[in-house]
């Protein structure tokens, strides 16, 4: 796969720095992966390219000898020519030849001797493979997708639908499914996810009739429903219920938080709609530093511990506010004419 200009492919400068890249890389990273963009045949050719722009300059070396030309975009090294030579840096054909063929050197076995790797034995030009017979059939498939010939059809995929909680769907979870060819499988939920989200495990869906590559597993997610938080954004929102006593004399209370409890002070004379901020308490962000995450508004609403309370009516009774505005302002705005 040839890949075009790495810094062009992550959409970085030149003079970008470590952490610039991986801020960038991370943020394409979460919006092109294929399992996100299940729809797209050409995503996973994109996200192999954006990963291997991500390998060559989170690498100081790589990306030095890039910039220097001494390496091409895929890692490769520049030719100097196909120049037959005796030795040095760069080598001549012989050299290309074992590069490109994996080959040692020949029966003469001198490193630097003037025929040196330009004498191969049949099977070094086939060294890694499996067998002959892997060879031949590889050829065989290359001819017949030249020739206009029928692959074996692939197999169908198999569709399912993983219910996780809001927490999970938050920070990420590793779950586990029963497939429907027997197999149970640990599935990664990544981070920030919503509802509607699937996930593509390849070659986890049903079987090739005619001996093809198997269909994929598609993984719908499926949030569910929180009592207490909602997202909006990279921020979640929390309503949390506060006694009369609290909303008006103020005071320590403890909320959820999907790390956990923690405390916070409700300001004297609080109101329903009041809303506090906690900071990195939110969803993670698509950009920004690895760890940055949204924050948590904490919406509060007040609630009566026991309406039917007589000393509470009778208190409400005797209580004629000063000055009091009138609670209902502004609807005689709303209401329809006529």
């Amino acid at each position: 796969m040839a890949t075009t200009d790495p810094y062009s492919v992550l959409g970085v400068a030149k003079d970008a720095s470590a952490d610039d890249i991986k801020r960038a890389y991370r943020k394409r990273a979460r919006t092109m992966h294929p399992d996100v963009n299940t729809q797209d045949p050409r995503a996973e050719d994109r996200f192999k390219e954006l990963s291997a722009a991500y390998g060559l300059l989170s690498d100081p070396d790589k990306r030095a000898r890039f910039d220097r030309g001494e390496i091409d975009a895929d890692g490769h090294e520049r030719p100097f020519g196909f120049r037959h030579h005796t030795g040095g840096r760069g080598g001549g054909f012989g050299s290309h030849f074992r590069s490109a063929f994996g080959g040692g050197a020949g029966p003469r076995g001198a490193a630097g001797g003037d025929d040196a790797g330009m004498h191969f034995r049949f099977e070094d030009l086939f060294k890694g493979a499996n067998s002959f017979d892997d060879i031949f059939a590889r050829a065989q498939s290359a001819k017949r997708k030249g020739s206009g010939g029928a692959e074996p059809a692939r197999g169908g995929d198999a569709r399912y639908r993983l219910t996780v909680s809001f927490e999970e769907a938050a920070l990420g979870a590793r779950r586990q499914i029963s497939l429907a060819n027997g197999k149970t499988l640990k599935v990664r939920v990544p981070q920030a996810c919503t509802g509607g989200t699937t996930l593509r495990l390849r070659g986890q869906g049903h079987a090739s009739p005619q001996g093809g590559d198997a269909g994929d597993a598609l993984v719908e997610i499926v949030v569910r429903p929180h009592p207490v938080f909602s997202a909006q954004g990279d921020d979640i929102i929390a309503e949390v219920p506060v006694s009369l006593r609290e909303a008006v004399l103020g005071g320590k209370i403890t909320v959820p938080t999907v790390d956990g409890r923690v405390a916070v002070t409700v300001p004297e004379g609080s109101n329903t709609g009041a809303t506090l901020r906690l900071r990195g308490k939110g969803l993670p962000k698509a950009d920004g530093p690895i760890d940055a995450r949204g924050d948590q508004l904490v919406r509060l609403r007040v609630v009566l511990e026991d309406p039917k309370d007589d000393a509470l009516k009778a208190f409400a009774r005797k209580w004629r506010p000063e000055g009091a505005a009138d609670v209902r302002t502004g609807l005689e705005d709303t209401a329809p004419e006529g």
